[in-house]
C-alpha cells in the first residue's frame, strides 16, 4: 500500500466537480493521483516539489490513489468512507467543502445545515451522516493519553486527552494549548463536551 509522495508534480487536469486529476513523478515513475478540487488549487504550479499523504482504494481489481495535505485530512477521508453509502467521490467533496478541523466541529455540533453545504448530500443523508460520524470521530479524536503517548506538554487529565485530538485533527501546538488553558480540568459534561468547545473556538482562526 501506498501511504504517501514525494516527487515532482508532472499533471494536472480537472477530473469533475469536486476532483482533479494528477501525476507525480517520483525516481522516474509517475504516479496517477485523485485529489480534492480545493487541494488542486493549491498544487500548481507544474514542476514543483509536493508532497501528498495517499490512500490506496483496491475495489473489483483496480487500484486508486487518492492523495491529501496531510494524515489527518487522510484519516477523516478513510472515516467518510467507512460510512454507509459514502463512497471516494463523495468524500472527496464533503473534504473540498469543508477541512478536517471544520468537520470535526460540523459533527461534534451536529450541524445538519453545514453539512448540506456539499453538493449531492440532501437532509436525510446528512442525518444519516452525522448519526454514523459521531462514534467515529469520537474514536479518531479521543484516544486515551495511554495509548497514544505522552499529553501535549502542560495539560494533562481531561484537558491532555482533548489536546491531543485536536493535534490529530491537525491543529498545532500553540493553538491547542491556547484554546484549552482556559478550560477548567472539571469542564461540565466532560471530555467530549470540551473537544466540542475547544473546535467551536478554534475553527474562526482558520
Amino acid at each position: 500500500m501506498i501511504g504517501s509522495l514525494r516527487g515532482i508534480l508532472t499533471e494536472l487536469e480537472p477530473g469533475s466537480e469536486h476532483s482533479a486529476e494528477c501525476v507525480v513523478e517520483v525516481g522516474g515513475v509517475g504516479y496517477r493521483v485523485t485529489v480534492g478540487s480545493r487541494l488542486a488549487g493549491e498544487l500548481r504550479p507544474i514542476g514543483r516539489d509536493v508532497s501528498l499523504a495517499v490512500h490506496t482504494h483496491v475495489r473489483e481489481g483496480a487500484i486508486t490513489l487518492y492523495g491529501f495535505a496531510d494524515p489527518p485530512e487522510r484519516r477523516c477521508f478513510e472515516l467518510l468512507i467507512g460510512a454507509h453509502g459514502v463512497g471516494p467521490a463523495l468524500a472527496i467533496a464533503v473534504l473540498s467543502v469543508h477541512r478536517p478541523d471544520a468537520l470535526a466541529a460540523v459533527v461534534a455540533d451536529g450541524d445538519l445545515d453545514a453539512l448540506c453545504l456539499v453538493p449531492g448530500v440532501g437532509k436525510k443523508t446528512a442525518q444519516r451522516l452525522l448519526v454514523e460520524l459521531g462514534p467515529r470521530f469520537a474514536a479518531l479524536a479521543v484516544p486515551s493519553a495511554a495509548r497514544s503517548g505522552a499529553a501535549t506538554p502542560a495539560l494533562v487529565g481531561a484537558r491532555g486527552e482533548v489536546g491531543e485530538a485536536l493535534a490529530a485533527l491537525g491543529y498545532g501546538r500553540d493553538e491547542v494549548r491556547s484554546v484549552l488553558e482556559g478550560f477548567e480540568e472539571e469542564f461540565e459534561g466532560g471530555i467530549e463536551a470540551m473537544l466540542r468547545a475547544a473546535l467551536r473556538e478554534l475553527a474562526p482562526r482558520r
